[in-house]
C-alpha cells in the first residue's frame, strides 16, 4: 500500500475526533475506531500524563533537587500496562478508567497489553494469563476501551517466538489481539523487540507472520536502551520490508544509549520526551512505553520488576540531555 503524506494523515484524524467530540458524526468501519490502514494517523494532541503513577506518587512526596529530577519523569507520558496481575474484570475497569481521563481530557492514552501466555519465558516477567483464556481476556479487556488510544501489544512476545515451551499458539494470539483491540478503537503497533536482538529481515518475516489486517505497524524498543537514531534505521528497513508500515519507538530510557545490559543497567539516561511525529519517515511517534524508575527485575540491584525504585529513577533523570 502506498504511503500518504503523514500531514494528511494527521489533519484527517484531527478533523475526524473533532467531529466526534461534538457528536456530529457516526463511525463507519475503519474511519477512526480500529484504524486499519496508513490513511489516517492520531491527531497531533498531547499524550495523556496519568498522575496515578509510582512516579507522579514519588514525585508529590519528594523535596528539594531528588522533586526537581522526579518531575522529569512523573510529568511525562508514559504507557499505563495492564497483564495478569489482576483478572479480566479488574483490567477492564482499569482500561476504561485510564482511558476515559484520557478521552476526558481531550488526549491520547497508550496502553501496554503484556499478558500473552509464557510471557518472558519465565524469567524477571514471567507469567501470562493461561493458554484457554487468553482470547477471552483480550476481548474483556478491550471492552473497557474508551477513545482511540495507542497500543503497543505485547512487549517480547514475537521477539522471543518459539524460545520455550507454554507460549502455545503465540501468532494466532496475537492476531486475535490485534483484531480485538482495533475493534475497540485502539491504534495498535505489534512489538518487534529491539535492533539489537532479531534481523531485521527476520523481524519483517515474523510480523509478517501476524500480518497488518488489523495493527497499523509496530513498535521497537520497549523497555531497552538502543539509541534513536540506530532505533530508527533498524527501523526503516524492517518497515521497507512489510508495506512500509509505521512504527513507534520507546525512547523512555535510551538517552545515553545502550551498554550491552538490559536488566537496570546503570548509567542511563531518560531519552526524548514521548510526541507524535509527522515526517517523511516511517516514524509514527516517540514514546514512553517502559516506566523509568520501575524496575526491570531483581537484578543489579534493583527490586522485583515492576516495582519502584527511587535510586534508578534519579540516576536516570540526572543524566538525562534535558
Amino acid at each position: 500500500m502506498p504511503r500518504v503524506r503523514r500531514r494528511t494523515r494527521t489533519a484527517a484524524l484531527a478533523a475526524a475526533l473533532a467531529l466526534m467530540t461534538t457528536g456530529a458524526i457516526v463511525m463507519s468501519p475503519g474511519a477512526v475506531a480500529g484504524v486499519t490502514s496508513l490513511e489516517v494517523a492520531p491527531a497531533a494532541s498531547d499524550l495523556y500524563v496519568d498522575p496515578t503513577t509510582q512516579a507522579h506518587a514519588a514525585w508529590e512526596a519528594a523535596s528539594g533537587t531528588d522533586k526537581d529530577l522526579l518531575a522529569k519523569i512523573a510529568l511525562t507520558p508514559q504507557a499505563y500496562w495492564v497483564g495478569d496481575w489482576a483478572d479480566a474484570d479488574q483490567t477492564r475497569q482499569q482500561v476504561a478508567d485510564y482511558t476515559g481521563r484520557a478521552a476526558a481530557a481531550g488526549q491520547t492514552g497508550i496502553l501496554t497489553v503484556y499478558a500473552i501466555p509464557g510471557r518472558d519465558c519465565g524469567n524477571h516477567s514471567g507469567g501470562g494469563v493461561p493458554e484457554s483464556e487468553y482470547a477471552r481476556w483480550v476481548d474483556t479487556v478491550a471492552s473497557g476501551i474508551v477513545g482511540s488510544p495507542v497500543v503497543v501489544l505485547e512487549p517480547d512476545a514475537l521477539a522471543q517466538l518459539g524460545d520455550c515451551d507454554g507460549q502455545g499458539d503465540r501468532v494466532g494470539y496475537l492476531r486475535y489481539a490485534a483484531a480485538s483491540l482495533a475493534d475497540a478503537g485502539a491504534r495498535v503497533y505489534i512489538d518487534a523487540g529491539h535492533s539489537g536482538w532479531l534481523s531485521a529481515s527476520e523481524a519483517a518475516r515474523r510480523l509478517q507472520l501476524i500480518g497488518f489486517t488489523d495493527a497499523v505497524g509496530f513498535a521497537l524498543n520497549t523497555s531497552n536502551y538502543q539509541t534513536t537514531a540506530d532505533t530508527q534505521a533498524y527501523a526503516e528497513q524492517v518497515s521497507a520490508q512489510v508495506g512500509g508500515r509505521p512504527y513507534v519507538i520507546d525512547t523512555s530510557r535510551n538517552g545515553n544509549g545502550s551498554n550491552g545490559e538490559w536488566c537496570n543497567p546503570r548509567g542511563r539516561a531518560l531519552g526524548e520526551q514521548p510526541r507524535f511525529v509527522d515526517d517523511a519517515t516511517g516514524l509514527d511517534a516517540l514514546l514512553w512505553v517502559k516506566l523509568p524508575g520501575e524496575s526491570d527485575g531483581a537484578c543489579n540491584g534493583g527490586p522485583a520488576a515492576g516495582q519502584w525504585w527511587q535510586e534508578i529513577a534519579l540516576e536516570l533523570a540526572a543524566n538525562a540531555h534535558w
